[in-house]
């Protein structure tokens, strides 16, 4: 039984629990909005204790806090500017990413969407995950307050009724007249804390994740495959007027759609296979223009989308013509775990050899071309890309990696490794993006008041503070509808 079959059941086993427990415990739970809060007043005790223990450091902590608020709320902005400017001017990029720009953090997600570019998301990820965050957010709040004597009338936990009891919110009700009277800068520590206990989370398991991968992971080979999960064949510019066969198929008045609908038609896996319906999507085919035969694969065709005559397609070249894939892990019986090892060994061979290369996937007898465009090396027709993608998204996913670009790193412990990176890299990641979509200066999030208090201080008017609060809320919710029309647009 594969992991994802246990992870459903244990999804099951805690909706059944947590409803049990939610009917028990009824006459503690109100009603707030769309929110049911289960309320106890366990926390308050530890929360006191904490911030009578260290009224000094608070204190400090507060400028600290508050100045970090303030920079994750100009790198929200930025952040939320960048994703407007990439929804206006790169319908391609939406159409690959596929996920709406309003999503909340699901279990499963990644699989469901199709995101090669990042690791499986399992409900015991989310969970945990969710556990870690909320309570040290809240936690960070309740201290705060308490260091301010801002009255906390009780903790607890939110649960949505309208939806299966799994989305889980944790909280720390202050009495809000308690909160109104303590001065501008407290408040804005309070706010602020939550934040900068997100960051601290971060900041603590992404090194915990480093000196976990330190001792459970050691590279075994160097990978070709980008972040769409295919492999990195050489590829070149096919007009599409100039494809006249896919596969021996002919083609008139060929378009892209034409060609991607034969694709598709051609990677249908015949009737009598267990998986009847399903699609090829790496499977290669040929396509035979006036220029010479070019490869292609559905996804490869799909990820363009292009439109303007012409598409790129894979060269003619030992390694898709032997049907390599996988990372490289030996050549000729000597082990492969760098760039470097790759280019020396690459050094002893000339075109027209043949070598054994062995992945991960299994082995292969190339025989070497000349280089095209020095035919005094050997070619064997594979690039590397050095960075996931230049989007802002990518550059963030390839920042909280700590693996190298390339290379193929194979766990010590088995699958376990896997799965406790995957799930300090989703810990580190999600840590630090609730703390920045926290600070969005809008009326829902700790962001909203905490513009609205500086905008006071900056305007000494009351009055103005609302009107600046109200634009800016108003402002950002007209952007986000605007994002989600180009969102569904883009698919047309």
């Amino acid at each position: 039984m594969s992991f994802i079959k246990y992870d459903i059941i244990l999804l099951i086993l805690f909706v059944l629990f947590v409803s049990l427990f939610l009917y028990k415990n009824r006459k503690n739970l109100k009603r707030d909005g769309l929110l049911f809060l289960y309320k106890t007043k366990w926390g308050i005790k530890l929360i006191d204790k904490t911030a009578k223990k260290f009224p000094k450091a608070l204190k400090a902590l507060s400028y600290v806090s508050i100045s970090v608020g303030y920079l994750l709320m100009a790198g929200m902005l930025y952040l939320f500017g960048k994703i407007v400017w990439v929804y206006l001017s790169a319908p391609e990029i939406v159409r690959e990413i596929k996920v709406p720009p309003i999503t909340p953090l699901i279990p499963y997600l990644p699989q469901a969407f199709k995101l090669d570019f990042l690791p499986p998301f399992y409900f015991i990820y989310w969970i945990v995950v969710l556990a870690v965050i909320a309570i040290s957010h809240e936690f960070a709040h309740g201290i705060f307050m308490r260091r301010y004597n801002i009255h906390i009338k009780s903790t607890g936990f939110g649960f949505f009724p309208f939806f299966l009891p799994i989305f889980l919110a944790a909280f720390v009700e202050q009495d809000e007249k308690s909160m109104v009277k303590a001065s501008r800068f407290q408040q804005k520590a309070v706010l602020a804390a939550g934040t900068f206990a997100n960051i601290l989370t971060a900041i603590l398991f992404f090194a915990i994740m480093i000196l976990f991968f330190s001792f459970a992971f050691s590279p075994a080979g160097v990978s070709f495959e980008n972040p769409y999960g295919l492999e990195n064949y050489a590829y070149g510019i096919v007009g599409i007027a100039n494809i006249s066969a896919i596969n021996g198929t002919q083609l008139l008045n060929p378009t892209y759609q034409s060609i991607l609908n034969s694709v598709e038609l051609k990677s249908e896996i015949s009737s009598d296979s267990p998986k009847r319906g399903q699609i090829k999507e790496n499977e290669i085919y040929k396509l035979e223009t006036t220029d010479g035969d070019y490869f292609i694969s559905k996804k490869f065709l799909e990820i363009q989308n292009n439109n303007d005559g012409y598409i790129f397609a894979y060269l003619d070249a030992p390694a898709i013509n032997s049907g390599l894939t996988g990372a490289i892990s030996e050549i000729d019986n000597s082990k492969i775990q760098s760039l470097e090892d790759l280019s020396k060994k690459f050094e002893e061979y000339s075109s027209g050899d043949e070598v054994n290369i062995k992945t991960t996937k299994g082995s292969y007898n190339v025989v070497l071309d000349e280089h095209p465009l020095n035919p005094e090396e050997p070619w064997l027709g594979i690039f590397f890309q050095k960075s996931q993608k230049g989007t802002f998204l990518g550059k963030v996913i390839g920042f909280l990696s700590v693996k190298k670009p390339n290379i193929y790193y194979e766990s010590e412990i088995g699958g376990a490794g896997d799965f406790i990176y995957d799930f300090l890299w989703w810990l580190v990641l999600i840590s630090f993006s609730v703390a920045l979509v926290n600070m969005l200066p809008m009326g829902i999030f700790d962001g909203g008041r905490f513009f609205y208090l500086t905008m006071w201080q900056i305007t000494g008017s009351e009055k103005k503070a609302k009107k600046w609060f109200s634009f800016i809320t108003y402002f950002l919710l007209g952007l986000l509808f605007i994002l989600m029309i180009f969102w569904a647009t883009s698919f047309f």
